[in-house]
């Protein structure tokens, strides 16, 4: 069996303030040896040059660090320029989107899809780039149906894709169903989890609301009854994304991507009771 994979979500901070902050969380997070960092990539790009700056940061470190590129609103040469930056800094892995418009645009750029985008950096870099792409456990919430989604994904990693990593889920019988649906489409690529440490149920739910992860029933209702008790929350968040975590792998899952929000935590709190 190959290594499983841990590695950590970062999003770039808006103020030096943030940046600093940041600073503490990645040398927290650091000390458990993270396989790489990703760094997210703001809508259109809007984060571009802020997503750059943390990736070289990180990698002048001595971490691997995968930086998120997106499709929507940028151009061929605009992709090329910031890979060969990338490349040139020694970083090697990347998180290759569709991304978000940017409110109030329209047009997408020169790519449509993010199948467009893996094949134009394969065309460009050949094998220097290793490709993580996104996959939907719940299925995307653009999707016509759950066979569409399947199908895009696919067209993902016919593309060139080497390795997924999820949305976020809380349960565990829909990660491993679409594993067993890929599989059985001829999808051999490692489809690492995403996990979303719980922290505040209006944040965690709000988020959900937008991008189709499904809290489960059970799940909302307790967080609701704790109302704004945050150590409550925190306390049932821990042991519930813990007994996930320990399923998926129990499970076969290939590693685990943690989405941090920047806060070292729960995270941290979550890895030492698996043991990792």
């Amino acid at each position: 069996m190959t290594a499983r994979t841990f590695s950590f979500e970062l999003f770039p901070p808006q103020t030096p303030e943030g940046i600093e902050k940041l600073r503490v969380t990645r040398r927290q997070l650091a000390q458990l040896k993270p396989a790489y960092f990703s760094v997210t990539y703001g809508a259109g790009g809007t984060t571009r040059d802020r997503t750059l700056g943390i990736a070289l940061e990180i990698q002048t470190e001595g971490q691997q660090v995968a930086p998120h590129i997106s499709c929507v609103a940028s151009t061929q040469a605009s992709i090329r320029e910031i890979l060969e930056q990338y490349r040139a800094a020694g970083i090697r892995r990347i998180v290759a989107l569709r991304g978000d418009l940017p409110s109030g645009t329209v047009e997408a750029g020169e790519f449509r899809y993010a199948s467009d985008l893996v094949a134009f950096i394969r065309k460009e870099f050949g094998r220097a780039l290793h490709i993580e792409v996104a996959a939907y456990p719940e299925y995307h919430p653009q999707a016509r149906s759950a066979q569409d989604d399947l199908v895009n994904f696919k067209r993902k990693v016919e593309a060139g894709a080497d390795a997924a990593i999820t949305q976020y889920f809380f349960n565990a019988d829909a990660y491993f169903a679409f594993v067993d649906e890929c599989e059985a489409a001829g999808i051999t690529i490692p489809i690492v989890p995403g996990i979303m440490p719980i922290n505040r149920f209006s944040q965690l739910a709000r988020f959900s609301d937008a991008c189709g992860a499904e809290i489960p029933r059970w799940i909302r209702r307790k967080l609701e009854s704790f109302g704004d008790d945050l150590a409550s929350i925190r306390s049932f968040g821990l042991d519930v994304v813990t007994a996930l975590c320990d399923r998926l792998l129990r499970g076969g899952a290939p590693g685990l991507h943690f989405y941090t929000l920047n806060q070292a935590g729960p995270t941290s709190t979550i890895c030492q009771r698996l043991g990792l």
